[in-house]
Order: structure tokens, then C-alpha cells, then sequence
């Protein structure tokens, strides 16, 4: 059955078809007709604007506001996106909750560097994809600051660099939207603690928004607490023709997680393979944004910002070249600490008005970004302790020390023009420049340095058919491009591979990724109870980029261009109201395959042998990429029981995805099995201020895992304690979290603070 879908013209004729199956359920409808449509805008540019009706946007955007983040009680803004949005999965291969490699549509976003960064993300405007490796910190957005989000499908160029795959536009409260106060309390499983508030107001043409957040909770595995500390502020004015908004954001958040097991450790899910591994973000983001109304058809916008991030980043690891005479130490721990300034602007028009005496509308921006990356690595020698914790033998030794600057230049323009009532065209296009600059600081590893330029224009084009007052089919190209980040610049040599985040090398040249992607689609809504989407799309990247592992660590390995890779597959969402009930469910097909033939070194992988080297496989055209599932199928229900108890259930199912490694898709440990995770969640209102909620995570106690890659196990010995002499390649697997339950408290005073259904 799969196989004929993915065929490309039988594809492409489904969605020829679609809208003819869909004017025929309208015509079955006279009702229908009568019905005055909703008009729905999205964002579809980098700065808020004006936006575009949905019924005009060529491309299947998925949207959601804060408050339905905040009624599921989603733990953050990720864990959200997996449950609740179409095509996106979550793995856990740093074992800590915040910091998860997400992936849509077979494109991540992810905090970890060597994972391919291939999905942009914008916070007020504002691009937060880290200057020095592209990695996305979800742990920096607090969720009770978030308004709404845009989830933007494709390689739409508008949204600039990493936008391979798609951009994550996410918007935030105001004083305007949000006035009350907010109050609530959270605890419950792993010792759990949370603490949250937001208060919001306004006086005439002046409002304000601060919100906070304070979590701890020791984790569901040993050594893998986290602690939060949260805090968003914005002072804004707003009259007739200006909205003017000063936004601050602080976090100081230490992370800790445990890494994947191999398979004859998966009998105790919850131990450690080496700890600690640590990671501090302290962060201090500001942003300034406004726009004004020029004139009956301009407005103007623009933004300045000033991010900075400081990072340290404490890790163990095993000493895989363990000799007793010239390597006798059996760990060594490795301390990296990144300091990322960024700062820069965006100014963008729109102009409203007719073309060839049709509705038109036309935007053009630039902007300006430039990060400056101070980055060291020191190494300690280590010893390990029965539970494979890490005891230092000696002091740190500076083993890197870089300084990189990156200078980040765009052109856009976008149009919408109205050729009728019905027909919407739209055309986009936007030049990017990317300059890196990487010195090495210590003088004594000139191989570091060196100077890179890359510049591409970027082209789309779409159209989007109004079959009726609620159905749309659309059909779009758009084209993307990523530059290779510092981190991959300087871990680029096969002969010598780099220790991910730490250790970096000489910088032979990559290329930068293009991105090339078709898609068609329809959606609409029936007698306003039910809501569909169905699109097929199709990725090809260019020389793409990979991090290639090259020896037993796990997480060692390279950067290189692997040629073209290919995301193609089928996305269908469904929403329903009956009464007091509402569904929404979604079915993705994903196939995310290798095009062009090449070898690797992977010396763990069963099926290796000689070709180049001496544990290389082959990879040949089809074969999947690791960690992507074919397979996603998610469902949400919600029903309230009179006016004061609502109850919720969402159900997550995934299909089996190959480890990274296995990237021929032959290693005898075979993929990584599929899953399904069943979670529940209620409040209920105890009075018109206070509500009480709770939530259960994996309700059925599912046994599972969510990520997988190929090592050597050095800890074969008697209890699992370290012994060189039996370490054993393996396939590593992340387990999924155990049953686990939390209740929790809310205070609300005044205006949508109160927590009012959307």
C-alpha cells in the first residue's frame, strides 16, 4: 500500500484529484453555501505583520495558541509540538526533557551538536537558531510566554537560513491580549516541582506582561535532574498607527542527562551509562519591535535585538584508546564553556493595494544578524567509580580555544496577488549571505583558521484555488539553503574525528545544503464542525550534511557532504466538534531516504567491512536515514463533563526507525522498534478563580525507545563495571519515561488570565 503511494505520479494524482472529492462533499452540502466563512490569518514572514488569510497561503501551516499549550499542561513548548502537531516526533537521545531532538518531517531542531540542523526558529522575530552550531535551546522558550505558533512547511526562503525543512515562528503575550494575574502550582512523580505566574495589564495606551517560572525535578533516571529559572517581561505602547513592544528574557537552567544504554543494560532502563553530563544555559535576551501605519496601504516594521548565551558543558566519556601502558586512564572528562553574543535587526514593508486592478499585496524586508562565538574545551583524566560515575585524576588541560564570527545578510520580497476572487498567486524570493570567520586563540593550532563565504538566491512560487467558501487547494516550490556552521567547519576531517560538543580540528571545506521542495494539498471545513488538511510533499537537499560516526565513543565522529538525501511523504489532519466533544487527529508517511551512493566508516556496524578502510559500509540510494520514522499517527480528544470538568487523551504512535550508524540499513541489531504512548489529562474548575489539573504521561506503562545509535559497550565486566578487554559493539537505545503523574493548583484573577477556552 505505501509503496504505491510514495510512487511520484500516482502521488500527484491523488492530489489532482483531491479537490474534485472535495467539491463534491461541498455540493452534498447546500447548507454549506449559506455559511459565512471564517477568515483565518497566519504569519508567512519573518516579522509580524499584517499576514495573509489561510484561504490565500499555499502550504499546509499548522497553527496553535498558548492557551491550548497551557490547558494539556505540555511540560514545554516541544513536548507540545510532539503530542499535538502533525509530522513531528521527539527523541531523547540527551535523556533530559528539555532538551530533545525534535523533528519534523524528517528535519531537526534539536540543542545537540553533529545532529543536521534543518528547521529555522523565530521568537518575536527574531531567529534563535545559535550562532555557533544552528541548535535550537528549547529550554530558553518559556512556554507561559507563548502566545501562538506557526508551524510554516517547506523551504520557504522568506524565514532565511536552516529553513530546509520548515520555520517555527513563535509570538508572544502582551498586556493587551493577556490582562489578570496567574497563579499556579505543580508536583508529582520524580519529585517534580513546579512554579508558575504571569500578570498582565494595561492603562490606556500602554500595557505590560511579565511572566515566571521555577522548576526542579530529579528525572526518572538516575543522575538526570533539571532546574529551570524562567523569566519574560514586555512593555509595550500601541495608539492608531504605531505598536511598539520591549521585550527581556532570562533563563538560568542546568540540565543534566545520561545518554542511551546499550542493549544488555535495557533490563534497568532508569541507570546511567557514564555521568554526570551537564549542561548550564544563562541567557539574557532582548528585543525591541514595532510597526506603523504609514499611510492607508503601508506599514512598516522593523526589530533590534541583543542575545547573549553563556554555556558550560560538562561531559564524561569512556577513553576508547584505553591502554595500560600508554593510554592507562579509563575516562576522561572534557569541560566546554561557549559564550555566543548575538545581535542585529530586521526592517520589512508591506504594501497593500491593487495590481492590475486586483488585490495585491507586497512585502520587502533585509536583515542583519552577526554572532561572535568565544568557545574553549579543557579535558581532565578520569577514572570510573561502580556506577560508572566519573572521579578526576588530574587537573583540566586547555585543549581548544576559538574565537568565530558569523555575518548573516538577507533580501526579501514576497507578493500576493488576487488574479480573482477565488485564484491567489504568490511569489517570494530572498538573497542570503552568510560569512564565517574562525581564529584559533591559543596560537598554536593555526589549522583552525580560516575565512568562508556562502550567498545563494532563493526562489518560491505558489497558488492557492478557492473551490468554495471553506475548501482550498494549493499547490507550491520553494527552494532553501543552510551554510555550514562553525562547529561543522572545524570537525571535518575523517582522519580526525572530533568528540561532539568538544573537540575540534582542522576545517576542510563543506558546501552549503540546497534545498528543493514541491508540495500540494487541500484543506477546509465542513458545516463548521469538521476541519480537514491533506498534502503531499517532496524534499531533495543538495549536499547535504551528516555527522558520520568514526570509533567506538558514540559520539564520535565528522561532518561531511553526503550528497542528496530525499524527505518525501503524505500528512493528513482531521478536527471534529460534536457538542461538548473535540478531536483532532493526523497520519504522516515520511520516507526519508539517501539518493546518492557513498561510503562510511562505521566500525560498529555489523555488516562492515573493508572498502575504503577497514569498518566502512556502503550506502546505497534508498536507504532510510537513522531516526526518522515512517510512520506517525496521533490522536486528541477532549470532552467536558458540564460546565466545571474537562478530560483529555492524547495518543502518540511511531514506527520503527534505524539507528545512526546503521545508515545502510543492514546492521544485525535491526531498527529501533516502533512504539505507542497513551496520556491523560483533566481539570476541573473548583470555583470561578481556582482550578484544579492533573496529568498522566504514558498511562498504560509502555515499554519503549525513541532513538538509537551504534558504540562499543566498554562496561561488559561484572556488574556492568568497566572492562576494555570484553567491550563489545552494540546498538544503544534511549528508553522511554515510565508511567508518571502529576497534580497541580491555579490561581487566576481578571481577563484571559482565567485560562478562557479559545
Amino acid at each position: 500500500m505505501w509503496g504505491l503511494i510514495l510512487r511520484p505520479l500516482t502521488a500527484w494524482r491523488i492530489v489532482l484529484w483531491l479537490p474534485w472529492f472535495a467539491a463534491a462533499a461541498w455540493a452534498e452540502n447546500p447548507a454549506a453555501s449559506l455559511e459565512a466563512p471564517t477568515v483565518e490569518v497566519v504569519g508567512t514572514t519573518p516579522l509580524p505583520s499584517v499576514g495573509v488569510p489561510l484561504e490565500q497561503v499555499p502550504a499546509a501551516v499548522q497553527a496553535a495558541t498558548g492557551e491550548q499549550i497551557r490547558r494539556q499542561q505540555a511540560l514545554d513548548l516541544s513536548e507540545f509540538m510532539e503530542q499535538s502537531l502533525a509530522g513531528v516526533t521527539v527523541n531523547a537521545a540527551q535523556h533530559n526533557p528539555f532538551q530533545p531532538d525534535l523533528s519534523f518531517r524528517g528535519f531537526s531542531a534539536s540543542p545537540l551538536l553533529g545532529t543536521p540542523q534543518g528547521l529555522s526558529v523565530f521568537v518575536d522575530g527574531v531567529r534563535v537558531n545559535e550562532a555557533f552550531g544552528d541548535t535550537v535551546n528549547w529550554d530558553l522558550i518559556p512556554r507561559s510566554a507563548i502566545s501562538s505558533i506557526n508551524l510554516i512547511p517547506g523551504s520557504n526562503p522568506l524565514f532565511g537560513l536552516n529553513t530546509l525543512g520548515g520555520a517555527l515562528a513563535v509570538h508572544t503575550k502582551s498586556g493587551f491580549q493577556y490582562p489578570g494575574l496567574a497563579v499556579q502550582a505543580l508536583g508529582g512523580s520524580w519529585d517534580r516541582q513546579a512554579w508558575e505566574f504571569e500578570y498582565g495589564g494595561f492603562r490606556d495606551r500602554v500595557d505590560w506582561f511579565v511572566t515566571g517560572n521555577l522548576f526542579q525535578e530529579d528525572g526518572w533516571r538516575e543522575h538526570s535532574p533539571s532546574k529551570l529559572r524562567q523569566l519574560f517581561g514586555k512593555l509595550g505602547f500601541e495608539d492608531d498607527v504605531m505598536d511598539l513592544d520591549a521585550s527581556f528574557t532570562h533563563a538560568d537552567n542546568t540540565l543534566e542527562g545520561v545518554q542511551a544504554l546499550p542493549l544488555s543494560m535495557l533490563d534497568r532502563p532508569e541507570q546511567a551509562y557514564t555521568w554526570p553530563d551537564r549542561t548550564r544555559n544563562r541567557l539574557n535576551f532582548f528585543n525591541l519591535k514595532g510597526s506603523r501605519v504609514l499611510g492607508e496601504a503601508t506599514i512598516l516594521a522593523a526589530n533590534v535585538y541583543y542575545r547573549r548565551l553563556h554555556s558550560d558543558n560538562f561531559s564524561s566519556n569512556v577513553n576508547d584508546e584505553f591502554d595500560p601502558v600508554t593510554s592507562p586512564n579509563p575516562a576522561f572528562n572534557d569541560l566546554s564553556v561557549t559564550d555566543q553574543r548575538g545581535y542585529g535587526g530586521s526592517v520589512q514593508w508591506t504594501l497593500l493595494g491593487r495590481l492590475l486592478g486586483r488585490a495585491n499585496q507586497l512585502t520587502f524586508g533585509a536583515s542583519l544578524d552577526r554572532g561572535e562565538t568565544d568557545f574553549s574545551q579543557l579535558e581532565q583524566e578520569a577514572t570510573f567509580t561502580p556506577d560508572r560515575g566519573t572521579v578526576a585524576t588530574s587537573d583540566f588541560t586547555l585543549e581548544t580555544d576559538v574565537r568565530t564570527v558569523n555575518r548573516y545578510t538577507g533580501i526579501y520580497f514576497t507578493d500576493t496577488l488576487s488574479l480573482t476572487e477565488r485564484l491567489h498567486l504568490t511569489v517570494s524570493g530572498r538573497y542570503n549571505r552568510a560569512r564565517l570567520r574562525i581564529r584559533d586563540k591559543t596560537g598554536s593550532e593555526p589549522a583552525l583558521n580560516g575565512d568562508h563565504a556562502f550567498s545563494r538566491f532563493n526562489p518560491a512560487a505558489g497558488v492557492a484555488y478557492n473551490l468554495a467558501a471553506s475548501h482550498t487547494v494549493f499547490l507550491a516550490y520553494n527552494e532553501g539553503m543552510r551554510a555550514p556552521t562553525p562547529v561543522e567547519l572545524t570537525c571535518a576531517d575523517p582522519l580526525a574525528p572530533c568528540r561532539l560538543p568538544n573537540a575540534f580540528l582542522a576545517d576542510p571545506p563543506l558546501k552549503e545544503v540546497v534545498s528543493r521542495t514541491w508540495e500540494a494539498g487541500l484543506r477546509g471545513r465542513i458545516a463548521d464542525r469538521l476541519g480537514y488538511s491533506a498534502s503531499l510533499y517532496r524534499t531533495d537537499l543538495e549536499d547535504d550534511i551528516q555527522f558520520v560516526s568514526s570509533g567506538g565513543a558514540i559520539n564520535a565522529g565528522f561532518f561531511q557532504n553526503v550528497g542528496t538525501t530525499r524527505r518525501q511523504g503524505l500528512e493528513l489532519t482531521l478536527q471534529a466538534h460534536w457538542g461538548r466533544l473535540h478531536l483532532w487527529g493526523s497520519y504522516s508517511f515520511i520516507e526519508a531516504t539517501f539518493r546518492t551512493p557513498f561510503v562510511l566508516n562505521s566500525p560498529n556496524n555489523s555488516s562492515a567491512q573493508p572498502i575504503l578502510g577497514p569498518s566502512d559500509i556502503q550506502v546505497r540510494p534508498g536507504d532510510r536515514l537513522p531516526g526518522i520514522p515512517r510512520h506517525l499517527f496521533k490522536l486528541r480528544a477532549e470532552y467536558r463533563v458540564g460546565e466545571a470538568l474537562s478530560l483529555g487523551a492524547s495518543l502518540q504512535a511511531a514506527s520503527r526507525q534505524f539507528a545512526r550508524g546503521d545508515e545502510n540499513n543492514q546492521d544485525a541489531h535491526g531498527p529501533v522498534p516502533g512504539y505507542a504512548v497513551l496520556n491523560l489529562d483533566a481539570r476541573y474548575r473548583l470555583s470561578r478563580r481556582w482550578e484544579l489539573f492533573f496529568k498522566v504521561n504514558n498511562l498504560l506503562d509502555e515499554r519503549y525507545e525513541n532513538f538509537g545509535v551504534l558504540g562499543e559497550n566498554f562496561f561488559r565486566g561484572p556488574g556492568d563495571t568497566f572492562d576494555p578487554g570484553s567491550a563489545t559493539p552494540e546498538q544503544f537505545r534511549s528508553p522511554g519515561a515510565p508511567r508518571a503523574g502529576w497534580i497541580g493548583l491555579r490561581y487566576a484573577l481578571g481577563g484571559r488570565a482565567k485560562g478562557a477556552e479559545d
